[in-house]
């Protein structure tokens, strides 16, 4: 070992110097997450989420719906033009200051997670806010997750653009997205780990967004912190419930996840067919609201024409929760409750009222779990099975297993049912399939390869791009084709890019109706358009998606094409630089 000579500074000793650089490698290595970031930027969209979500909370929970609730209970005539009034407002809202009234919600921020690199307009921000208490606050069957949701996920987007000088690249924005929306689901529900898991899972059935995790974990902490701070820290849903229970149950509880998962698999199909019929419906946007008011309205007032007492499926219904948990009822008023419920579920939100269904999920399952304890258990503990008819609903419903568990024990308090809820969550997530409400999760993340990661789409399109213009017939269009030898071409309307034909689309005209028919009738207008900057794997999975476009336009919205990128594109261009063993899974 060396000595240190006289006079000699001890930090130039080889062992220091040799220790030193060890240590700055672990560290390095340790800190490669860019940690330090997330510490700084993760905070700030937990304060500021955790500020708006408690507003809104207080303007629907505090100033709006017990007023509409009192009204509805004890003057049952004012349910119909309560709810017809606040839909015209919530449509009104939609149809005049958004640029899309269709685009709302969860939504809109797992379509922004997996199409817009998390971009989301902030122009319409307030108002679909102000959408969603009226539509709320009037008594449609939906509560405070939907715009908890999007206003997290929207202000995570929107500081990404303002805190860009902490060392924010690009992808980070899709990572602030979620965490925001996490931070928006653990306020609201005055539930951390349920807000992380949620927006986690929520993007996709049978995945989760892991580069998320640490801000999504910072986030939900402070704005839970922020909202207890205000409106304090006792669960949302609290009961005293049993603490223990039987072998037995947990069989039952799998025959109760087993009967939820196959109701939420019919619930899910029906919504989004519903959902795609109104989106689809030749009518202005605000008679939609209506028709959807006026049906919720008609499913509440049925509701309590037979049935005295303070439960309504109308509203946030906290109130109900709280009933289904901790109050007896027969059998009969809970699956009546359900039923229409869930009925009013379809109209208030598949009509494009602005919220989300992940509590009239989680109440539904209470009410049908309740009646199955008492009506083919015989069990005097039916909150046991109450709890595990929500989070099994849930799990089948918005495919988000582990969140439908822990957001039942953090927000009842019913921690000794984790077990059996787990047990009906994941059997209910099983047999329900690839069923969701979520018209836009994903199956499971697009491979992300090592070798993908830095390059951007200019570095792989085609710039030389095969076109024809929108007014061209068919019968010319044949000839070009066969001349060209392409597969795909794009559209123009003059000098601009309007979508994209195939060749093989001919077979689908009869040659006798060519020389009438244009290039312009039969092309596909709905194709991306992505920024030269644009990740290649993000583009990836644009192209990998279901229905997807055969190509994607390169260039500015407001600007000419650049070029084009297919999934062959970028496949050649992991072959040039050496990795073509990554063929089968990028084709």
């Amino acid at each position: 070992m060396a000595a240190l000579k006289p006079g000699s500074r001890l930090l130039d000793h080889p062992l220091i110097r040799k220790y030193s650089r060890l240590v700055r490698e672990d560290l390095s290595a340790t800190f490669s997450r860019d940690v330090q970031k997330w510490l700084l930027v993760a905070p700030i969209v937990g304060v500021v989420t955790g500020l708006i979500v408690t507003g809104v909370a207080i303007v629907i929970l505090r100033m709006t719906w017990p007023i509409v609730f009192n009204a509805y209970v004890n003057h049952h005539w004012t349910i119909v033009p309560g709810l017809l009034i606040g839909f015209l407002l919530t449509g009104l809202i939609m149809a005049y200051r958004t640029s899309d009234p269709n685009e709302h919600s969860t939504e809109e921020i797992i379509r922004s997670y997996h199409e817009h690199q998390g971009a989301i307009d902030m122009k319409p921000f307030w108002w679909k806010l102000l959408a969603a208490v009226t539509t709320v606050g009037s008594g449609g069957s939906a509560a405070l997750e939907g715009p908890s949701i999007y206003g997290g996920g929207a202000i995570g987007s929107w500081l990404w653009t303002r805190l860009r000088r902490l060392g924010l690249q690009p992808h980070d924005r899709r990572i602030m997205l979620i965490s925001g929306a996490a931070a928006g689901m653990a306020a609201v529900f005055r539930a951390p780990l349920t807000g992380i898991i949620f927006a986690l899972e929520m993007p996709y059935k049978d995945d989760i967004a892991h580069e998320a995790l640490l801000p999504s974990l910072i986030a939900s902490v402070v704005a839970y912190a922020t909202m207890v701070a205000i409106m304090g820290s006792e669960p949302l849903f609290g009961f005293s419930g049993s603490t223990a229970f039987s072998p037995a149950d947990l069989l039952w509880s799998a025959l109760l996840g087993l009967m939820c998962g196959l109701v939420a698999m019919v619930f899910a199909i029906t919504f989004r067919r519903a959902r795609t019929f109104a989106v689809n419906a030749p009518i202005p946007h605000t008679m939609k609201l209506l028709i959807g008011g006026f049906g919720t309205a008609i499913c509440g007032l049925l509701f309590v024409t037979f049935f005295a007492g303070p439960l309504i499926p109308l509203g946030p219904n906290y109130e109900a929760v709280r009933e289904v948990l901790s109050t007896p009822h027969s059998s009969t008023r809970l699956v009546s409750f359900a039923i229409l419920k869930l009925t009013g579920t379809l109209f208030s939100i598949g009509s494009g009222g602005v919220s989300a269904a992940f509590v009239p999920l989680f109440l539904s399952g209470g009410a049908i779990g309740s009646a199955f304890g008492q009506t083919v258990v015989r069990s005097t503990t039916f909150d046991l099975y109450a709890a595990v008819g929500m989070a099994s609903f849930i799990a089948a419903g918005y495919k988000t297993p582990l969140a439908a568990v822990v957001f039942v024990a953090e927000t009842t308090g019913g921690h000794s049912y984790i077990i059996p809820s787990l047990i009906g969550a994941a059997i209910a997530y099983a047999v329900s399939g690839e069923a969701s409400v979520s018209g836009d999760q994903r199956v499971h993340e697009v491979a992300r390869l090592a070798e993908l990661s830095g390059i951007a789409v200019r570095e792989v399109m085609q710039r030389e791009i095969a076109a024809v213009q929108a007014g061209t017939n068919l019968r010319d269009f044949a000839q070009s084709a066969a001349a060209q030898r392409r597969a795909v071409f794009a559209v123009y309307d003059g000098a601009r890019a309007v979508g994209t034909i195939a060749a093989w689309q001919l077979a689908q005209i009869p040659p006798e109706q060519w020389p009438a028919t244009t290039v312009g009738q039969i092309a596909d207008h709905h194709v991306p358009r992505v920024p030269p900057d644009y990740q290649v794997t993000d583009a990836l999975q644009l192209l990998s998606r279901e229905k997807s476009a055969q190509l994607l336009f390169v260039g500015t919205e407001d600007g000419g094409l650049e070029g084009v990128v297919t999934k062959t594109d970028i496949l050649r261009a992991l072959q040039t630089r050496g990795i073509a063993r990554v063929r089968d899974r990028v084709a």
